[in-house]
């Protein structure tokens, strides 16, 4: 049995889950893989992500395990049936795995939250607002590395595509509207991208004012993704040493929670339409409006 040596979150995430289906029947490692007469390394690897497991072995074990919830069993069977290859396969020699996974994580996803602190999620980007970033934050990377990181980021936007089905959500605070990234003129493209975005009826954009305050959850940056089944959602968490990726129950109920609370403290959503009566409250559009008659 050849194990794996590098192993993506989407097989991560298939051995955690099945591990915690066993945990849940109450079950040892060893008690479980006899159920369907499967030794206990063997099962070890595959709770580890170390080695496949075939589609109709996979639905016998978490049939032994006592789960009859349909919807999840397909989507654990698609897990363990995707080859891991999209148009991010292309960059596997050139980035790291984090930033394939989240490619991949992206990709399968039917609902996409974000909250973002001082700059533009990227999934909303403007190609000259990447190249300015790449270029202030890897000062030694050369022009054809820019461009690289730039198409990549490109491609994980074809997400919003108006033809997919991904309901995107996104709570941006108004620090990253006025931090200049590249000049008055790539931000003022920046701003107008975010309300050309808007009027996808898939996307739902909102502005945390500075005015509502100063609140714990405020500083770190995250997305929650979901793929359409409950139980299967991902947390992608910024910090200082790597993103963490979360998909423990208590994590993601506790990150969906916050990003209820973010977006019902932000401003509405962006309307990018002509009725004045839409504007008669302050929103995330007027001020949107507002910053860029300042730039």
């Amino acid at each position: 049995m050849a194990l794996r040596t590098l192993i993506t979150e989407r097989q991560r995430r298939l051995g955690a889950e099945l591990k915690k289906l066993r945990l849940q029947a109450e079950l040892s490692i060893a008690d479980g893989g006899k159920r369907i007469g499967m030794g206990a390394p063997h099962l070890s690897h595959i709770e580890a992500g170390r080695t496949a497991i075939p589609t109709d072995r996979l639905r016998e074990l978490v049939d032994a395990y006592g789960c009859n919830n349909e919807p999840y069993i397909d989507a654990l069977v698609s897990l363990a049936d995707s080859s891991g290859k999209g148009w991010w396969s292309a960059y596997r020699k050139s980035f790291p795995q984090a930033t394939l996974d989240l490619a991949e994580l992206e990709s399968r996803a039917t609902t996409v939250q974000t909250y973002e602190t001082l700059l533009i999620p990227g999934l909303l980007q403007t190609e000259s607002y990447m190249r300015a970033l790449f270029r202030s934050g890897l000062p030694d990377a050369t022009p054809e590395e820019i461009e690289q990181l730039v198409r990549f980021r490109r491609a994980r936007q074809a997400i919003l595509r108006p033809d997919r089905p991904v309901n995107f959500q996104a709570v941006v605070h108004e620090a990253a509207l006025r931090m200049e990234v590249g000049g008055p003129h790539v931000m003022r493209e920046q701003l107008v991208q975010l309300i050309r975005v808007s009027m996808n009826p898939h996307v739902t954009i909102q502005v945390l004012p500075f005015k509502v305050g100063a609140r714990f959850w405020h500083s770190t940056p995250f997305l929650v993704l979901g793929v359409g089944v409950a139980g299967l959602e991902t947390v992608v968490a910024d910090h200082p040493s790597a993103n963490l990726r979360l998909g423990d129950p208590e994590s993601v109920a506790r990150y969906e929670s916050t990003f209820r609370d973010l977006s019902q403290s932000a401003l509405p959503p962006v309307v990018a339409d002509a009725t004045p009566e839409l504007h008669e409250q302050r929103d995330s559009w007027g001020l949107l409006q507002h910053i860029l008659y300042t730039l």
